[in-house]
């Protein structure tokens, strides 16, 4: 339990968020771009609301600061009875477009926008036969893409979370980026996120083990997970060049991996002890329906992603060639709203003033494709499945994650 004196002094952590997120560079805050949005729900919490109302109301929802960027135009795929969407735009004199060309061309004959943040995430979709929520990202990017087409012009895309969902889906997606030539990002907030210990991981590492554990769903939490274990092991020595085999493994399973040494087990225990637990009494071993997500990249180094019910936050530890194991958990604050999606929109604000993607759009496509061959394999009853394309390389960047407390002030 948190003291009173550690409470206030995290709640004071929080309050200079915006502080945090001014860079010493930004000297003279440059003009607003303006991006289309392309969202499947805009209600309170929703992903929409904690990236969209930060750009219409600053970083903390307060009217305050917040990012170079201008909502020009929207398009909602689904009106719930707590929609703020139509509200929200109608305060701030943004439009609401039925369909997706209409929102990138805000109702014109061209594209007059700098970029476009598509946010398929959170609404009434189907679930597919292995657990994943069948949200239209694939649709988003293609709709917009084909309006870039029809009106020769390409400008910056943000697709948030994992491509696809399914294997197919998001190699579509990703190909067509590559074909049009249309500068990409994906992902998740939580690389970007706070961390309760800060890792020792230089770029070129030779990292010997890496061990994560998340929780929650399979699907809407085992990419952020996946996302950011890869986050930390893409920096180990001789770059990126993708996964061969990927098993899933569960219940008694997960431990026999375990046991056979398939698994680095001091590395395990010091994640284990980082994040924090749904009941302190368990024990690891207590856990009731553990996953595995087992997997081999090409340059042999092994995966090791749990999935366990009792964490209530996503860990990962490392141990280094020569070096002791560290550990640490990516934290998903709630407040003020979700200050963590605050880093992820830096990066978006980033990449729509330069025009180039501020980091690898590949690691979320590599991420995409471990978690869906993963549950491939636990609906096949934990086979083991050779993953050829996977072979997906890239070279990592070194981009920050929020700083700690300290580094606020």
């Amino acid at each position: 339990m948190l003291t009173p004196s550690r409470r206030d002094a995290l709640k004071a952590a929080v309050a200079l968020t915006p502080l945090a997120l001014a860079r010493a560079d930004d000297k003279v805050k440059p003009s607003p771009k303006s991006v289309a949005a392309v969202v499947t729900i805009y209600t309170p919490k929703s992903h929409a609301d904690v990236i969209l109302t930060k750009i219409l109301e600053g970083w903390k929802h307060d009217g305050g600061d917040g990012p170079s960027l201008k909502l020009a135009a929207l398009y909602v795929d689904q009106f719930p009875k707590n929609d703020m969407g139509r509200e929200i735009c109608k305060k701030h004199g943004v439009p609401v477009f039925d369909t997706i060309e209409k929102a990138v061309t805000v109702g014109g004959k061209a594209i007059p926008v700098d970029g476009v943040l598509s946010v398929g995430e959170h609404g009434d979709y189907p679930t597919n036969k292995i657990g994943q929520k069948q949200y239209p990202r694939k649709r988003f990017f293609e709709e917009i893409t084909d309006t870039f087409e029809k009106f020769g012009k390409v400008v910056p895309v943000f697709s948030d979370k994992h491509l696809g969902p399914p294997w197919d889906e998001a190699k579509w997606m990703y190909d067509r980026a590559v074909k049009r030539k249309v500068p990409f990002m994906a992902g998740s907030s939580l690389p970007v996120s706070y961390r309760t210990h800060e890792l020792d991981v230089p770029m070129g590492s030779e990292i010997e083990a890496a061990v994560g554990i998340g929780y929650s769903g399979l699907d809407i939490y085992g990419f952020h997970a996946l996302e950011c274990y890869q986050a930390i092991v893409e920096r180990r020595a001789k770059a990126e060049r993708g996964v061969k085999w990927v098993q899933c493994l569960e219940g008694k399973a997960v431990w026999k991996a375990v046991d056979d040494g398939l698994v680095n087990k001091e590395v395990l225990d010091a994640v284990w002890k980082e994040v924090p637990k749904a009941d302190k009494t368990k024990a690891l071993r207590d856990e009731e329906k553990p996953v595995l997500f087992l997997f081999e990249y090409a340059d042999g180094f092994r995966g090791a992603q749990f999935m366990l019910p009792n964490a209530k936050l996503t860990g990962v530890g490392v141990k280094l060639k020569g070096g002791k194991v560290q550990a640490t958990g990516f934290e998903e604050r709630p407040e003020p709203h979700h200050p963590h999606f605050a880093f992820l929109l830096k990066a978006i604000e980033k990449m729509i003033h330069t025009g180039k993607p501020t980091y690898p759009v590949e690691r979320t496509l590599l991420t995409s494709g471990i978690l869906d061959r993963s549950l491939t394999s636990l609906a096949a009853g934990g086979k083991k499945l050779d993953t050829p394309g996977l072979a997906i390389n890239y070279t990592p960047v070194n981009y920050p994650h929020a700083p700690k407390p300290e580094l606020t002030k």
